[in-house]
């Protein structure tokens, strides 16, 4: 990476993926990027669980009516799940681990998307929380908040066009 900006200008989404697995230290790097976010009072309630099985890949992206196609093609998929009793801002602590995770991958070369789990269903219907429990023993106390899929990039995205930027977004209390 040359510096922080020109990564998140090249960042983007990727959902298509290929066959080509992933490093075992570029997946520990990532994951530690996830197990240093910062959290409130330092309370870590994050937990992730790891997922490169293909068959069981192909399930999970069935966890949801639309958007979790990319967790079929991905080489691992990492299940963002979060302990709310540790932290009253686990929302939040959760998804700043997730986004620290993309961003670790985007500076290797890897691509990432974000699949949104917490308050999703099924074609038909059931929680994709409780479609995922079936496929994967995860424990009670955790609620799934999202999956971060990663992979190396089979598709070419441009970088972001700085003229697109929506500054009115900006408000200045004088």
């Amino acid at each position: 990476m040359e510096n922080f900006h020109d990564l998140l200008i090249r960042r983007h989404s990727i959902r298509k993926y290929t066959d080509e697995p992933i490093a075992p230290d570029d997946v520990k790097t990532i994951l530690e990027a996830g197990l240093m976010a910062p959290s409130s009072k330092r309370s870590m309630p994050w937990e992730f669980v790891l997922v490169e099985q293909r068959e069981m890949l192909a399930a999970l992206s069935k966890c949801k009516d639309f958007g979790a196609l990319p967790l079929a093609g991905c080489s691992l998929a990492v299940i963002v799940c979060v302990d709310p009793e540790r932290s009253e801002a686990w929302l939040e602590d959760a998804s700043i681990a997730a986004v620290l995770m993309q961003l670790q991958a985007e500076d290797l070369g890897l691509g990432s998307c974000w699949v949104q789990l917490r308050g999703r269903f099924t074609a038909d219907g059931q929680s994709a929380e409780d479609y995922i429990r079936s496929i994967i023993s995860i424990p009670d106390n955790l609620q799934i908040v999202c999956a971060i899929t990663l992979g190396h990039k089979n598709e070419e995205r441009k970088p972001f066009d700085l003229e697109k930027i929506k500054w009115e977004k900006v408000h200045i209390v004088k």
